[in-house]
């Protein structure tokens, strides 16, 4: 195979990645670290580094919109980024010393939680009880909608600061956005409007890539022949899925993500396990 046609295979992967993604608002990563590792055989590591670089670039197009429009809670995403970015550090660490076979078989029970949660149905509860920490910290704010701005104040900041860690640092060993876990965190424990969880979480998971993204890069673990094809493939898929999302079934598209993510997850599982990764 001649690298044209490896650099056009992997482009419409990856824009098929970023079109997924973008419709399941899970991020292109849990879609090209399994094509480019299971298909292509590429190492799991510049797998994640190339993954990683996409990563950057999808949210920092994206959250600029976002915040441009006044839904992402920028003292929220700042301060939780604290967080994820020493949890993203950890998981970087820890991924250029593990195995790949045991990141491969994390990687695959992670898409089977992403495939769960993508199911999960959001209930639109605004808490009004104030909390004496979201005060001091100044997280409370609101955001606009067609009826008015409507206020909101944040809940069990401890809580929530703590499974940023943890998105963090599978962030940084998978090379993945980990967008469901922040989001979790934000509309479950956090009690955020769903509509500010997921542009805030948008706006931390560049900032959370690119923490990792140093340890990969230090360690020759960034490939820009690789890297280069698999950020304009996402970035363009991306931009596609934004606009079919307005006019999609969006149930139906998560029904379908959940099925092909559950596949790919038993295959890494399963290659994982048999050191074939």
């Amino acid at each position: 195979m001649s690298v044209l046609v490896l650099t056009l295979i992997i482009l419409l992967g990856a824009f098929l990645a970023g079109l997924i993604g973008s419709l399941t608002g899970l991020g292109g990563g849990v879609i090209i670290i399994p094509l480019l590792t299971l298909v292509l055989k590429v190492d799991i590591h510049y797998a994640i580094g190339a993954s990683l670089v996409s990563v950057i670039a999808t949210s920092s197009g994206s959250a600029a919109a976002y915040v441009k429009e006044g839904i992402s809670n920028i003292r929220v995403g700042m301060f939780l980024e604290i967080a994820t970015t020493v949890g993203a550090v950890i998981g970087a660490f820890i991924a250029v010393y593990a195995e790949t076979n045991m990141i491969a078989v994390i990687f695959g029970l992670v898409l089977v939680l992403s495939a769960a949660l993508s199911f999960k149905k959001h209930a639109e509860i605004i808490a009004s009880k104030p909390n004496r920490l979201a005060a001091l910290l100044k997280l409370n704010s609101s955001y606009p909608t067609a009826a008015g701005e409507i206020n909101y104040t944040v809940q069990h900041v401890p809580g929530g600061f703590f499974m940023m860690m943890i998105a963090g640092v599978l962030s940084g060993l998978l090379g993945i956005g980990s967008g469901a876990l922040k989001v979790l965190a934000m509309d479950n424990i956090m009690k955020l409007p769903f509509k500010v969880s997921t542009t805030t979480s948008n706006f931390m998971i560049g900032v959370t890539a690119a923490a990792s993204a140093g340890v990969y890069f230090e360690r020759g673990y960034i490939d820009p022949g690789l890297a280069m094809p698999v950020m304009l493939g996402v970035l363009a898929g991306a931009f596609a899925g934004s606009k079919i999302l307005v006019k999609a079934q969006t149930k139906s598209l998560r029904v379908v993500f959940a099925i092909v993510i559950t596949f790919l997850a038993i295959q890494m599982i399963y290659n994982g396990l048999n050191g074939k990764i």
